[in-house]
């Protein structure tokens, strides 16, 4: 396997964020505007097209320990009796975007519509540690340890935080194109979507199966209905992994193989991920399993891109406690290309199959009538059938590039084109639409992305 090139993150620390969001910067003395000014060329360089189209938010404020409270539960949740888990992602008013039926998934994710009002004003990353009030101890006697009693409060801080964060960055990007555009388009739809994602180990996967296999007994025998088969896995999805060595090799994941989850751009405005929360369980005879977190193998946070400036997949990797905020589509072209989405990848580690990893997401959008125009779209700098594809990299040109240029070329086949997706006057909802129709729907170039 050929060795990934590490991308590590440009770090912006909230402090700065913060400042570079204000209105009036005049009382700041001549030398803390410069540095403003360089941050703010910084930024727009590294979510621009001849930049990776992503960034990290570093030193957020009391936002690790929720970080460390939330993400296990995603596991937690993905194993759980799947009556339990009906019954409190109701009661905590969550949802899930992935059929937690289908044995073929890579992936369980639980979501929430987030809803924000006024800007930043009303979503500043502040905590507290009360339970949800929709729910009731009683309620939950029967849950291990309680603890999934402050679920949803957890869920809704976390992810209230994360939308300030985002807002904070369109504003500032607002102020280097010129205009309003971005921040405006948030706010018009003033609401987001949560996700905590459990990605499954192989490991997660033979757990699951014995459920399933319990929970098929059981009604052949006339129990109760059961819903046990609902978190079963594939044989297929269990050889995906290798167990053979140092744990430290990051490889290029191709179209396919070793893949949590296929190469895909976001279509909104921005996605804000919490760096990943890895988690090695341990089992016995005596226990279901018992989680415990664990670095992340050689500090890689497993978020592949593929770097159209260079041909080349190149893997993340930032501050364990930072956030990471990627550019979508929508934000490639209400921006005209001034900045550029990124196409990515998650995939597992080499040669630890028994990891699972968990992440927290939240997706920035524009509202569904809000309208897209191309018609001023500079194709020069993000070319709408190859989008993204920037200058050549001096370094790197494609006769020289052989198998990684092979491999790139080889993911974008897979990718619907942005031509064949958006039209001059489409609304985002449209778009959205469209997108998903090609990804996932009949006729698709992916037939899914987990």
């Amino acid at each position: 396997m050929a060795e990934a090139e590490i991308l590590e993150l440009y770090e912006l620390p909230y402090s700065d964020l913060k400042l570079l969001c204000l209105d009036n910067t005049c009382s700041s003395s001549t030398e803390e505007i410069k540095r403003l000014e360089t941050i703010r060329t910084s930024v727009m360089e590294n979510l621009g097209p001849g930049g990776p189209g992503l960034l990290s938010i570093t030193s957020v404020p009391n936002a690790s320990i929720h970080r460390q409270n939330l993400l296990p539960l995603a596991r937690k949740l993905a194993l759980l009796n799947p009556d339990d888990r009906k019954r409190l992602l109701k009661e905590h008013h969550l949802g899930s975007d992935v059929s937690l039926k289908n044995p073929e998934r890579n992936v369980s994710s639980f979501a929430m519509q987030l809803r924000y009002k006024q800007g930043l004003e009303s979503t500043q990353c502040k905590f507290s540690s009360r339970a949800d009030d929709n729910v009731k101890d009683q309620d939950l006697g029967q849950l291990p340890d309680n603890e999934f009693k402050n679920l949803g409060n957890m869920f809704k801080e976390l992810g209230f935080c994360m939308i300030e964060l985002g807002l904070c960055l369109a504003r500032i990007c607002d102020k280097a194109i010129g205009g309003q555009e971005l921040e405006q388009s948030l706010l018009e739809s003033s609401v987001a979507k949560g996700r905590l994602i459990h990605y499954h180990s192989t490991l997660d996967s033979i757990v699951l199966k014995e459920a399933g296999r319990k929970g098929r007994s059981s009604k052949k025998k006339g129990n109760p209905k059961s819903d046990q088969g609902q978190c079963i896995r594939s044989e297929k999805q269990t050889e995906c992994t290798n167990v053979d060595g140092d744990s430290d090799e990051v490889g290029i994941s191709g179209t396919h193989s070793n893949l949590w989850q296929q190469w895909h751009y976001d279509y909104g405005v921005f996605t804000v991920l919490t760096n990943p929360f890895f988690i090695l369980p341990y089992y016995s005879s005596e226990s279901r399993g018992s989680d415990q977190g664990c670095p992340s193998p050689g500090g890689y946070t497993y978020l592949q891109i593929l770097d159209p400036n260079k041909n080349k997949v190149r893997m993340v990797k930032s501050s364990p406690e930072s956030f990471i905020i990627q550019v979508g589509e929508s934000a490639d072209i209400l921006s005209k290309g001034k900045l550029r989405s990124t196409l990515h990848c998650v995939c597992r580690p080499t040669k630890l199959e028994n990891l699972s990893r968990e992440t927290f997401v939240v997706f920035l959008q524009p509202a569904w009538n809000k309208t897209f125009s191309i018609s001023d779209y500079p194709t020069e700098n993000c070319n709408l059938s190859g989008q993204g594809s920037g200058a050549p990299d001096e370094e790197n040109p494609p006769a020289k590039l052989g198998a990684n240029n092979k491999l790139a070329e080889a993911i974008q086949k897979m990718i619907p084109p942005l031509s064949s997706r958006l039209k001059d006057g489409m609304t985002f909802a449209e778009f959205s639409r469209e997108t998903t129709r090609q990804y996932y729907g009949g006729g698709g170039l992916q037939p899914n992305r987990y």
